[in-house]
């Protein structure tokens, strides 16, 4: 079944799926299911296929994984991913607990891939993923801080803010304020 799965990068949210989708569907090769980093094939690919599915995802920015490390990090990303924007129920427990359920490999052995491939640490591409995620529900202005808070998994409006001010060095109201004089600026044009 493994030769069966493509393990793509940056397939990172709802439209990118949305886009292999339309790629493989566009080249008449069958699915199971596209998710997040990864799409599960009907059958093997030709030779032809391969090449032609690199190509359209190059054209768009993905690229195919081939390499066992650069798979196995592109399925934490992809965990981790889920896991903040609620596609997937991995539960509220530990990350490392998650990952090394998920992925049957001891959580040392994975951070150390982890930051050998992305000279970063697990925890460090978390709280980017997280920071976006905090970015975006400003931007809908659909929340208060507290209940971003809580839909990020903070313990509180407070240390939310803390750290949201120490990745972007501005507090999540000055963020949203920002936000809202730009468009302003924007409908003066």
């Amino acid at each position: 079944m493994e030769e069966n799965i493509l393990y793509i990068k940056n397939v990172v949210c709802q439209r990118c799926k949305r886009s292999v989708r339309e790629i493989l569907e566009e080249l008449k090769i069958t699915y199971q299911e596209v998710s997040l980093g990864q799409a599960v094939l009907v059958q093997p690919l030709t030779v032809a296929e391969m090449s032609a599915i690199q190509k359209e995802f190059l054209r768009v920015g993905f690229e195919i994984l081939f390499d066992k490390n650069e798979q196995l990090v592109n399925k934490i990303k992809s965990i981790i991913t889920a896991r903040i924007y609620k596609e997937d129920d991995y539960g509220s427990g530990k990350l490392s607990k998650v990952l090394s359920e998920c992925l049957y490999y001891d959580y040392s052995h994975l951070t150390r891939v982890f930051t050998a491939i992305e000279g970063k640490t697990i925890q460090e591409f978390q709280n980017q993923v997280k920071i976006q995620r905090i970015k975006e529900l400003l931007e809908y202005n659909e929340m208060n801080i507290s209940e971003v808070a809580s839909e990020t998994g903070y313990s509180s409006a407070t240390y939310l803010s803390t750290q949201f001010k120490k990745a972007t060095g501005m507090s999540p109201s000055d963020y949203r304020l920002q936000k809202a004089q730009r468009e302003v600026d924007l409908n003066m044009l």
